[in-house]
C-alpha cells in the first residue's frame, strides 16, 4: 500500500549526518542528500500537490540524541508524513568516541519506539529507513579513529540486531520500510559498494539517489 501525499502536506526527513548532508548551508535546508532528491522528484510529477519538505536531521546523531530533541524539531511541526533514518552511529559508537559505549539492541529499540509512539497515535504517516553498511575495503577515518575491516566486522556484529529491531518497529507502529542495507548489499554485489558509499557509510550521489528511488516508490 502507497501513502497519499495530498496537497498543503508537510513532509519531514530526521535522522543523523546520511539525512543532515549540509542542510544548514542549503538555501531550502534540504541539503544535498536523498531529501533533496525526493523533493525534487516529486515536484516533477506532481506540480499541482505542493509540499511542504522540512529536513530535521543532524550529523553524529543517535536515537538519544533524537530523543532530546524530538519534541521541539519533530513533534511541534505535526508533519503529515515522516520519515526516519537513524542507528549507523549507535553501531560502534565506542571506536569512534572514546566516551562512548556500546548500545544494547534494547536500549536502541526502546528508544527508537519512544520516538514512534506519540506520532502512531496521531495518525502520522510513518517511513522507516533501516541503517545499513556497505563492504568496503581498506580503511577509513572516522573522526580520530581509522576504521578497517576488523572495525567493519564489529560494526556489521553491532548492526545486524538494530536492522532487525527496526523491521520490528515498523511492523508495531504500522510505518513503511525501506530495507536499504539489504538494497545496496544486492546494488553493491554489481558495482562494488564503493560506487554506493565510499566509506561504507555515507552515500555517495549514486548512493542518495539510491535512497530516493525507494522512498519515492512508496508514496502516490
Amino acid at each position: 500500500m502507497t501513502i497519499t501525499i495530498r496537497p498543503g502536506s508537510t513532509v519531514m526527513f530526521t535522522g543523523d549526518s546520511i539525512t543532515d548532508c549540509q542542510r544548514l548551508e542549503s538555501e531550502d535546508g534540504l541539503g544535498f542528500g536523498y531529501p533533496l532528491r525526493v523533493a525534487g522528484e516529486w515536484g516533477l510529477r506532481h506540480p499541482d500537490r505542493a509540499v511542504t519538505w522540512l529536513n530535521t536531521g543532524i550529523s553524529g546523531h543517535k536515537v538519544m540524541d533524537l530523543e532530546a530533541r524530538w519534541r521541539t524539531d519533530v513533534l511541534d511541526a505535526r508533519p503529515d508524513l515522516l520519515s526516519i533514518l537513524v542507528g549507523v552511529n549507535d553501531m560502534g559508537w565506542h571506536t569512534i568516541d572514546p566516551e562512548g559505549h556500546v548500545i544494547p539492541v534494547e536500549e536502541f529499540e526502546a528508544g527508537y519506539g519512544r520516538l514512534l509512539a506519540p506520532l502512531a497515535e496521531a495518525g502520522t504517516e510513518l517511513i522507516l529507513i533501516e541503517p545499513f553498511l556497505l563492504p568496503i575495503r581498506g580503511v577509513v577515518e572516522a573522526g580520530a579513529a581509522r576504521i578497517g575491516e576488523r572495525e567493519r566486522r564489529q560494526w556489521r556484529t553491532d548492526l545486524d540486531p538494530k536492522i532487525q529491531a527496526v523491521r520490528r518497529l515498523a511492523r508495531r507502529y504500522g510505518a513503511h520500510l525501506i530495507a536499504a542495507d539489504g538494497m545496496f548489499a544486492e546494488l553493491g554485489a554489481r558495482t562494488g559498494p564503493e560506487h554506493w558509499a565510499a566509506d561504507g557509510v555515507h552515500p555517495t550521489p549514486a548512493g542518495h539517489a539510491a535512497l530516493a528511488a525507494a522512498w519515492l516508490r512508496l508514496v502516490a
